[in-house]
């Protein structure tokens, strides 16, 4: 995550002579006048960890996941059979599409087709819906592949070692979705292929996590800018062409909400009272509650964001629905043309242009 939240480990001294949860004095006998005192017995300290740390799997297994899907999507495409000219002939098989085709060093847009890419006619025509989740483990080639995979060994590692794995788990799959859903909104002339959507989701649940878990943090407003700056960037790629930036967009608005669902935290002070046994002076009143009231606030509104978004989006999907149509300048979050390049290129990256 972008900052270190604070040490949370909390330390209870324990009596060596009684076996309670609370500090008591040593009984020490009045020695005789002419001994010389006992040395009393040194605490002993005990610490507690509030937050548990996951065992990392989850992730590995999402990387070797999409490296093997791209090798059996490179067996598929057979370049040598199917095309003139290769890249890497030595591969046999596995050889790569020329570059004038796919730069990226990968396959045919056929192929990816027939892997199990976003196509928005086969969605919505042959009510292929699951080529909204498919569309997530394919790539267009080795560079998108390397540079996908490197970014979620960076994010996932450490969000799956805080949070565990069914959270992230379902964090990752959700938010792709999302970015597929928001993509074959706008994107229905190509192809779309990548994890960018649901890496952007771990993006905006870290950002999310950030602001919901805020007083767990020692430097809250740093995290907060790098968090920011980080995610800016990435989303500023995405106006180049070849992009699909709706599709890191739906990715990163799907787990943004979705951080303030899965990965809330319990405040400090509920934590540190669970661990501890009630004093002579406590009193009932004094109990911590779990969450914070922004907390549960920002979890509710949360859930019926996710909910309305969701179903909103597939049934405008299914009825076809062009939303380009509705917002006349929502291209240019995906393109900026400039005097360099024109967003009528060929696309060449996440996504393929249909043969």
């Amino acid at each position: 995550m972008a900052g270190e939240p604070p040490s949370l480990g909390a330390q209870m001294k324990v009596n060596s002579r009684r076996h309670h949860n609370v500090v008591h004095p040593v009984d020490i006998e009045t020695p005789p006048v002419a001994s010389p005192a006992p040395a009393a017995s040194p605490p002993v300290y005990r610490e507690i960890k509030h937050f548990k740390k996951w065992v990392v799997w989850l992730i590995p297994v999402f990387i070797a996941a999409n490296v093997v899907m791209f090798i059996i999507t490179m067996y598929v495409n057979n370049c040598p059979k199917n095309s003139v000219s290769c890249i890497a002939t030595f591969l046999g098989r596995f050889s790569f599409q020329p570059f004038k085709e796919n730069p990226l060093l990968g396959p045919s847009s056929s192929t990816l087709q027939k892997m199990g890419a976003l196509d928005v006619k086969k969605v919505v025509d042959r009510h292929q819906g699951w080529l909204l989740i498919t569309c997530n483990w394919l790539h267009a080639g080795v560079f998108h592949l390397l540079a996908n995979m490197l970014s979620l060994l960076v994010i996932g590692y450490r969000l799956e070692q805080e949070f565990g794995f069914v959270r992230i788990g379902l964090l990752y799959v959700i938010s792709g979705l999302g970015g597929s859903l928001l993509s074959s909104l706008f994107i229905q002339t190509n192809i779309s292929v990548g994890a960018s959507g649901a890496l952007f989701g771990l993006l905006g649940a870290m950002l999310s996590e950030l602001i919901t878990n805020w007083t767990l943090y020692a430097s809250k407003f740093g995290a907060l800018f790098t968090l920011l700056i980080i995610i800016a960037i990435n989303l500023a790629v995405g106006i180049l062409p070849h992009v699909d930036n709706f599709a890191h967009i739906g990715g990163f608005l799907s787990g943004f909400f979705l951080g303030f669902v899965f990965l809330i935290r319990p405040q400090f002070g509920w934590v540190n009272q669970r661990y501890a046994a009630p004093g002579p002076g406590y009193a009932s009143s004094q109990t911590k509650s779990k969450f914070k009231t922004y907390q549960c606030i920002l979890w509710v509104l949360s859930v019926i964001v996710l909910i309305v978004g969701f179903t909103g989006g597939l049934v405008m999907l299914l009825r076809g629905v062009d939303a380009n149509k509705h917002c006349s300048w929502c291209h240019y979050l995906s393109c900026v043309p400039t005097s360099r390049w024109s967003c009528n290129t060929e696309p060449a990256y996440c996504t393929k242009k249909k043969e």
